[in-house]
């Protein structure tokens, strides 16, 4: 599911204020109270942007940051009530939007959440979550639970159209066609790509969960909606 905001704050009570008030103007928003949290909520969802504050408990929303900018490019805006010219720059520095400091008016933090999703939504978004594994086709990278997975040219290419096309059976054809960009590459040339896929993103190659062969036709990238009936690794 996509949300428009999501707010990570150890402070329940104003991050649950916020959360309504945002919804009351249609601005679908998520609370998550610390970094654990932060990062479960990708796995399976998507936002907007993001509402981070700096003190959350044990952890720190400056090290949040740095682990979120290596799976999203969404805009991080910082909210706190530190008032420091440094911490104002540091945030900035490591991949933070803005800087809002604490206690901040409902209606104003919504006029500026709305003017940051309105700008951002007139840009494509180029990466695609399904299960844990995340790919940027902007930023040509892809991640496994959050760390950058390496792939080759050809294997980047498959793998795209694997996600794009998820759920959805692809004949070999289609994929000599649409990946190699001719119609005469072998079955040894795909099935060495595929496995490679297997061995870098899936926890048992053998016994595959996102890349599923169907026998006799070609493969499908796992869905919610997809059949595990009759598919085995090639």
């Amino acid at each position: 599911m996509r949300y428009d905001c999501l707010i990570v704050d150890d402070e329940e009570a104003l991050s649950q204020s916020t959360c309504e008030y945002f919804n009351m103007f249609e601005v679908s928003a998520y609370w998550a109270a610390d970094a654990e949290a932060c990062l479960q909520f990708f796995k399976e969802h998507t936002a907007g942007l993001i509402l981070l504050d700096i003190n959350l408990g044990d952890s720190s929303g400056f090290d949040l940051c740095k682990q979120l900018r290596a799976i999203t490019s969404v805009p991080i805006l910082f909210i706190s009530a530190r008032r420091s010219d440094d911490d104002m720059l540091l945030a900035l520095s490591i991949g933070g939007d803005d800087y809002i400091q604490k206690p901040y008016s409902l209606s104003v933090l919504l006029a500026k959440v709305k003017v940051v999703l309105g700008r951002y939504s007139k840009e494509p978004d180029t990466s695609l979550s399904i299960g844990a594994i995340t790919l940027d086709e902007q930023a040509h990278a892809v991640y496994l639970d959050g760390e950058p997975v390496e792939l080759k040219m050809m294997e980047f290419k498959l793998l795209s159209y694997l996600m794009k096309n998820h759920g959805r059976v692809i004949g070999k054809e289609e994929l000599f066609r649409k990946i190699w960009e001719d119609s005469i590459t072998g079955d040894n040339t795909l099935n060495v790509h595929i496995r490679r896929l297997r061995e870098k993103l899936e926890s048992d190659p053998n016994n595959p969960e996102y890349i599923q062969t169907v026998w006799g036709t070609g493969y499908r990238f796992k869905s919610d909606q997809a059949s595990q009936k009759g598919e085995q690794p090639s």
